[in-house]
């Protein structure tokens, strides 16, 4: 085991290395340049969109499963989670202050790579032998880069299937059943079931039912959320100012160390915000194209306006509220790191119940990535052995998510992280490869010509 938990940790410092990080944000660079800036441009068109997409446009009903509104809150389903809580501290408690600036631009930058992946999913997606529309990375390997490279999305496919039972799972029931005896003393076994009753009576309906919960769900928890957060900072309006004179200030200098703060160079600043920032809203891992790839639109281009917003209310919003909170109190000079720090944070504005919101918050969250990512496991299973493995895959991930809340996670989550990240290196080669195809069609969609899915399979 020890053997195992070595070769796991060095291929992990390899693929969440500095070089993945340029990976990611230069082909996400690339793609916003290329887009010549349009996901920022055109964010008000993005917002526009979705709240059109919340009903389909007539016609589209028979192009997908789910409205596009309910695709981007499935995706958002599972990107909003414990990134948002205890990533944000922990790339404070290690990068300090600068690291949030350096979380930001990988969302501008990572804005482009979801619109790309959206685009992608919803070009080359397919109908399964169950009448439903299936697309992701594996997809738009196979079909826009062509037969020779099948391959390649059959390894996306495997990392993702894998990854599913760990980053989406596992770690997430773990998570809550940890906040949930903290907060309130509930036994982890408690927490466990509690969870896998009420994912598995939602996760075996497929994704339908995930969607009509994601789309109901996700919009009341984020807006909650935002708003303690928003709170707190009424509560702390005078340390505003100096909070974001901070974030500008050490993204660029050294921040020396000062009460339990052990202090952080640039590079930590710009490592952790940019590793916190993919690790919250998955931009460049491929995960949320399978989402969009169920969309009822015939339109890819409209679907990646929509996709594009994921990244923004992940981070700039609500990222940005949790890192305002932390940096407005004093706790994270005093050493504390992960969702305790948030917790700590919200419970110093807001005695006696700060702490709570923090947990209920990380509870939700946690239970919304698990329904999000028991979508995007079963489709990389469905790519892999058939639609006949789907009830399989779903009955096993419902398992698997009282165990998560029970057992000691080190390894899983060593092996899950690693998966998590070999997911992107396929996606990135795609996104790359096919970026041509991403700059012509969105040229012809503000040209005001026709842009449909599939024309050229």
């Amino acid at each position: 085991m020890e053997t195992l938990n070595g070769v796991f940790s060095a291929i992990n410092g390899v693929v969440w290395g500095p070089l993945m990080l340029v990976l990611l944000l230069g082909v996400g660079l690339y793609l916003q340049l290329g887009l010549k800036l349009m996901p920022i441009r055109k964010l008000g068109v993005g917002f526009s969109l979705m709240f059109q997409g919340r009903v389909s446009s007539k016609g589209d009903e028979s192009e997908g499963e789910i409205s596009p509104f309910n695709a981007l809150m499935t995706a958002l389903s599972a990107t909003i989670g414990t990134g948002n809580i205890a990533g944000v501290a922990t790339a404070i408690a290690l990068g300090g202050p600068g690291a949030v600036f350096w979380m930001w631009i990988t969302a501008l930058v990572g804005m482009a790579t979801k619109f790309a992946e959206a685009v992608l999913a919803v070009r080359y997606r397919e109908v399964d032998d169950l009448g439903n529309h299936v697309g992701g990375p594996m997809f738009y390997i196979r079909n826009g880069l062509g037969r020779k490279w099948a391959w390649l999305g059959a390894a996306f496919a495997f990392f993702g299937a894998i990854a599913a039972f760990g980053i989406g799972n596992t770690v997430q029931s773990n998570s809550v059943a940890d906040a949930l005896d903290a907060s309130f003393g509930l036994p982890s076994w408690i927490t466990g079931v509690v969870i896998m009753v009420l994912a598995g009576a939602v996760i075996l309906g497929g994704i339908k039912r995930i969607a009509k919960v994601a789309g109901k769900l996700v919009p009341i928890m984020g807006i909650a959320y935002v708003a303690a957060g928003i709170v707190v900072l009424i509560v702390n309006a005078s340390e505003i100012g100096s909070a974001f004179g901070m974030i500008f200030y050490y993204a660029f200098n050294p921040h020396a160390a000062m009460g339990g703060f052990a202090g952080a160079a640039v590079m930590a600043a710009i490592r952790f915000g940019v590793a916190r920032g993919i690790f919250s809203n998955e931009a460049g891992l491929g995960s949320a194209p399978i989402a969009h790839a169920a969309a009822q639109t015939k339109n890819p281009v409209r679907q990646g306006l929509i996709a594009m917003l994921g990244t923004f209310i992940d981070t700039i919003i609500v990222c940005s509220i949790t890192a305002l909170v932390i940096l407005t109190s004093t706790v994270w000079e005093t050493g504390e790191a992960g969702a305790s720090l948030t917790a700590l944070s919200f419970e110093a504005a807001l005695p006696g119940i700060g702490n709570h919101i923090v947990s209920i918050a990380l509870a939700i969250f946690a239970f919304t990535t698990i329904l999000g990512w028991s979508f995007y496991g079963e489709k990389c299973f469905e790519y892999l052995f058939g639609v006949r493995s789907i009830m399989l895959y779903r009955v096993l991930f419902v398992l698997a998510i009282p165990v998560g809340a029970m057992a000691q996670l080190g390894f899983i989550w060593l092996m899950a992280d690693t998966f998590n990240a070999m997911m992107a290196i396929p996606n990135l080669i795609a996104l790359a490869l096919l970026s041509p195809i991403v700059f012509r069609l969105t040229r012809d969609y503000f040209d005001g010509k026709e842009v449909l899915p599939g024309e050229e399979r």
